[in-house]
């Protein structure tokens, strides 16, 4: 009689302390690969013949684990140069031949990366937007203006629907520290964006505008649109692009940073994934659980915008050549393998009281 005395206000006790909060939730996620090493081999290939005047110019980002390390094994082909574009090292050729022949540009490198993740969820370490304006006016000028191609604007932060809605998001989001603002406007995105690969016929990469009217959008699309948007409210974005890598694939992909300062992230940069695909009916939390200021060991970086319009050119360019008719191009094709792989680490993700944490 006792015990069963003791069970039920054990029961009672538990019941209370549910509905005051007292007993703390946690969401776990499934395990999954938390630190992976690989080999990654990417570039171009070219395949033609003829003799004549032949000119060919490629500028090949070299890899960078944001937590990690990439270390390059392999140079394909000798006749590169270093350089630096847009604050981006690369391998750079620039090729003039009197015939043309079968040439594979490119680099292999050796990759151990580590997931990264801004652990706290409350954004209190963060700066308002008001104290990076103050404390980093360059950084401002550099990131939260329009950027463009020679023909369109694809980041554009004054662009009037856009920037009404970044203002909206503010308003609503009833504060005005950076990390918080950034999420209510990662928030939105996934609420009101789908990720959809264009078709063949469609391949175009969307201006911010077009995002926003359309409502889908590739990782290009959705990274520029969102980028618009916390520039529009000035806090500082940039477009990031590299690879997701998977065992025996890797596939081009791009992804944005938002800068919160007071040291959170990196240097004050937070990655942002917006190419998420979470279903349910809690998938928005889900998304800003695994995706907002968080890098999983998945992605590779290769370019990181330096908010000017060069910049954005050079993220969006590919492999350049010219011909004399005398010379027959049979095929340009990009290309990048993954060997090696291997799963050093599988951790879970869990998150309590606004904190994250792998284990």
């Amino acid at each position: 009689m006792k015990n069963k005395k003791l069970i039920w206000i054990f029961i009672l006790f538990l019941c209370l302390a549910l509905v005051s909060g007292c007993v703390e939730k946690v969401t776990t996620y499934e395990k999954h690969a938390t630190k992976i090493s690989y080999t990654i081999s990417y570039g171009y290939r070219l395949k033609c013949t003829g003799d004549g005047e032949f000119n060919l110019m490629y500028d090949c980002d070299i890899p960078e684990a944001l937590n990690g390390q990439a270390t390059i094994i392999d140079v394909l082909s000798s006749e590169y140069a270093n350089i630096t574009l847009a604050d981006n090292p690369m391998k750079s050729w620039n090729l003039s031949k009197n015939s043309c022949t079968d040439l594979e540009l490119g680099i292999t490198a050796s990759v151990i990366a580590e997931s990264f993740m801004v652990s706290d969820l409350s954004g209190e370490n963060a700066l308002s937007i008001e104290n990076i304006q103050k404390q980093y006016p360059s950084l401002v000028a550099q990131y939260c203006n329009a950027q463009s191609n020679e023909t369109k604007i694809f980041i554009n932060p004054d662009d009037l629907l856009i920037k009404n809605k970044a203002n909206e998001i503010l308003n609503n989001a009833g504060t005005n520290n950076s990390f918080l603002v950034a999420k209510e406007i990662f928030s939105w995105l996934k609420e009101n964006t789908d990720y959809k690969i264009h078709t063949a016929d469609d391949n175009i990469l969307q201006t911010c505008d077009s995002t926003f009217n359309k409502k889908t959008g590739d990782c290009d699309d959705l990274s520029l649109l969102y980028i618009s948007l916390c520039r529009a409210v000035n806090i500082p974005a940039r477009f990031i692009r590299g690879f997701l890598v998977e065992e025996n694939q890797a596939t081009a992909h791009a992804w944005a940073e938002v800068f919160v300062g007071g040291n959170i992230g990196d240097n004050g940069w937070i990655p942002v994934e917006c190419a998420g695909t979470a279903e349910g009916a809690d998938k928005i939390q889900v998304e800003i659980n695994q995706n907002f200021g968080v890098e999983d060991a998945a992605h590779l970086r290769l370019f990181k915008d330096d908010g000017s319009n060069e910049s954005l050119r050079i993220s969006i360019s590919g492999i350049q050549y010219s011909a004399e008719t005398s010379i027959s191009i049979e095929s340009i094709t990009s290309f990048s393998t993954v060997t090696n792989y291997n799963v050093l680490e599988q951790k879970t993700l869990n998150i309590k009281d606004n904190v994250r944490q792998y284990q």
